[in-house]
């Protein structure tokens, strides 16, 4: 029998680290919008890290100005999933969660999912932009989820 995996938890110095590499000062918003997309499984709008940030005492100003720093710093994707809603997510590096790995929006409930990459293939062909065959292209598949179907 192989031995089971457990996910190892980043701590506070690990996000400190990450923060102060990218460029910018580490400071308690920075590093508790990290910690929450660290966690997320899905991307995150602006209002959901309000939600989860607000009883630490991080307002809705600061922590918009953190989203911001930590993706122009490179930390953190953005992207609009259709809806004119800006969601944010932990620039990762592996298999599972990695950087241009397609998204699944439910076109009922709003739900988004991350999908694998493998999931959507992607094949250049005559006309089509060397963008795309590349992958550096953002694909976005909206439909009805199971629980909405």
């Amino acid at each position: 029998m192989g031995a089971k995996k457990v996910a190892v938890q980043p701590k506070l110095a690990d996000f400190q680290e990450r923060i102060r590499a990218s460029g910018l000062r580490s400071t308690a918003p920075r590093v508790a919008v990290l910690r929450e997309l660290e966690s997320a499984t899905a991307p995150m709008s602006h209002a959901d890290l309000v939600d989860a940030l607000g009883d630490e005492g991080y307002d809705r100003v600061t922590i918009y100005r953190n989203l911001t720093d930590l993706t122009e710093a490179g930390l953190v994707v953005r992207a609009d999933l259709g809806d004119h809603v800006w969601r944010f997510e932990l620039r990762r590096s592996g298999d599972e969660h990695s950087n241009n790995h397609p998204h699944f929006t439910c076109t009922d409930c709003g739900t988004v999912a991350c999908l694998p990459e493998e999931s959507i293939r992607i094949a250049a062909s005559k006309g089509v932009p060397r963008t795309v065959a590349q992958r550096n292209v953002e694909v976005q598949l909206r439909g009805l989820c199971d629980r909405c179907a």
